[in-house]
């Protein structure tokens, strides 16, 4: 008996200034494919619809429709930037379907048509920061690609700094692709930051740590044991195109390949075993992946792929994957993920280009997402309403302190 089809479209730049992300996440759809197909627990298959905008945000949308209106995807897993998930929105809505969008983002967007299952600000930025500053100081150097990735999760990091008193010491923006970076590393320079919150991607970011890591050569103050790069979106996948000048990054994702528990050692064997123990596993992978196979879960226990069935069966339970359980919060439809930090280092071999990240955190928890930060409060805002509690006699007036935002 054959089995039903259904179309999945994959839409991410698999060439392009950010490609090495975008042929990881490709990677992580297909090898969740053939395994659905192989599998007896579905009495259907996915047939792929893949298509690469090469890092062109205007193709985004236009690849969409064409999966949408002449291929008949109901559900796209894709898209790796901000600027390529606000450009589909339109035509999301136009035909009612469904974006799986697994890589982390700046968080303040909640919209029906998307299934947020990367990180956003509590996941990411957030945790990173009060790790760091008490470690390394207040006064940062932001810099980033030019685009709402870059501004936003920059804005929040002003924000994170100025709630603890801190200061932004310069905030530089290049375009998509540029690698021209020097007057950047020149200004790092020059104002000797504390650390520097690195939002670049692609070429962009590479060729940004190669410069810092020349600077550190060149000036012990600037090595990164003293001045650490902090990211929220480097990956495995990177780490052999940039080489040395990652050693020392210090990164945050919700999946590292050396986060420490059964399920993970188990799942990164068979991803060896497919993939070859070079390759490593980064959450660019596993997050496409685990989609996937979530889509797969729910179309089994809905008993079709009509896409507002499926998205509001996830938010009723955890939704187990190989890689772990899928929990989407019923309100913003965003993850609860872990917030893993991890710094990368060298393999100690010599020549070797396999760096990993060696995760600081493994107890990290999981935490329910918040994408508007309306629950977040400063640790600075805690101490101070404490020490006001004591002073007044009784609860400070004026109730909880969040972070200012402004959108």
């Amino acid at each position: 008996m054959s089995k039903t089809e259904h179309p999945i479209g994959v839409l991410f730049s698999s060439t392009g200034s950010y490609s090495v992300i975008g042929r990881e996440a490709c990677d992580g759809v297909a090898i969740a494919i053939e395994q659905v197909n192989a599998s007896d627990l579905f009495d259907f298959r996915f047939k792929p619809v893949a298509a690469d905008p090469a890092g062109k945000a205007e193709q985004y949308a236009v690849l969409a429709q064409r999966m949408m209106a002449e291929d008949g995807c109901r559900h796209i897993i894709g898209c790796q930037t901000s600027w390529s998930r606000k450009e589909l929105l339109p035509v999301l809505e136009r035909y009612q379907g469904l974006l799986w969008y697994s890589v982390p983002y700046e968080g303040f967007e909640s919209h029906d048509r998307v299934i947020y299952s990367g990180a956003c600000p509590n996941q990411n930025v957030v945790p990173l920061f009060r790790k760091i500053m008490p470690q390394y100081g207040k006064c940062a150097f932001l810099v980033g690609s030019n685009y709402i990735w870059g501004w936003e999760m920059n804005r929040i990091a002003r924000e994170l700094l100025a709630a603890e008193d801190g200061s932004v010491l310069g905030e530089r923006y290049v375009a998509l692709g540029d690698m021209e970076v020097d007057h950047l590393i020149s200004e790092i320079a020059a104002t000797r930051p504390d650390f520097i919150f690195n939002n670049l991607i692609g070429v962009s970011s590479y060729a940004f740590l190669r410069g810092v890591r020349e600077l550190g050569l060149s000036d012990p103050a600037f090595r990164p044991d003293v001045m650490p790069v902090l990211s929220c979106n480097l990956t495995e996948a990177e780490l052999p195109i940039i080489g040395s000048a990652a050693e020392g990054v210090i990164s945050t994702a919700s999946y590292f390949e050396t986060a420490d528990y059964p399920q993970n050692r188990e799942f990164v064997r068979r991803m060896h075993e497919a993939r070859g123990e070079d390759m490593g596993v980064s959450a660019m992978f596993t997050g496409p992946y685990q989609s996937v196979w979530a889509l797969a879960q729910a179309i089994k226990a809905c008993g079709t792929a009509e896409p507002d069935t499926v998205r509001d069966f996830l938010s009723t339970m955890p939704v187990p994957t190989p890689v772990g359980p899928l929990e989407i919060d019923r309100d913003t439809q965003h993850a609860t993920l872990a917030p893993f930090i991890g710094v990368v280092e060298g393999s100690g071999e010599a020549g070797a280009s396999r760096r990993q990240f060696r995760v600081l955190n493994q107890d990290a928890r999981r935490l329910a997402p918040d994408p508007y930060l309306v629950n977040f409060n400063s640790e600075r805002s805690e101490r101070l309403r404490s020490r006001q509690d004591l002073e007044a006699g009784g609860p400070a007036s004026g109730g909880r302190n969040f972070l200012r935002v402004v959108k």
